[in-house]
């Protein structure tokens, strides 16, 4: 408790990946439960994509595994690559016509997707180990 509010870089990091990993959860969680499935996937027939459903069930899939993955600390890199993406997608093709802010000054924009993006480019910069310096000769 005597640096209290910080904490070291080791648990911040491993608060950063609990957290974004449960919004993700919640988002597919909350999909599922509330059956929008079929309204995401007719959403993203009328973008242009072909097999809108399967596509929203492999990103709900993708979110429930890699958030559990991103929880137990594993293929950090690769599920922070895919929440990237799906993040920025969902700026791309739905919070960009909304503006900037989600809540107060706006209605869902891009400022909680940019924060997700950020927070995911982190957790994959994280999981890089630099290279070893060369020994002197």
């Amino acid at each position: 408790m005597k640096n209290f509010p910080f904490i070291s870089f080791p648990h911040a990091m491993l608060l950063l990946r609990i957290a974004i990993a449960i919004m993700f959860m919640a988002h597919a969680g909350v999909r599922i439960a509330n059956g929008t499935i079929p309204r995401f996937a007719g959403f993203m027939n009328d973008k242009g994509f072909v097999f809108g459903l399967a596509i929203v069930w492999a990103i709900t899939a993708f979110e429930l595994l890699g958030g559990a993955l991103l929880i137990m600390g594993k293929a950090r890199k690769w599920v922070a690559a895919g929440f990237m993406a799906i993040s920025g997608g969902g700026i791309v093709l739905i919070h960009a016509a909304q503006g900037w802010f989600v809540g107060e000054h706006g209605t869902g924009g891009v400022e909680y997707s940019v924060v997700l993006f950020v927070a995911c480019v982190v957790i994959a910069a994280a999981d890089t180990r630099p290279a070893q310096p060369a020994l002197a000769s």
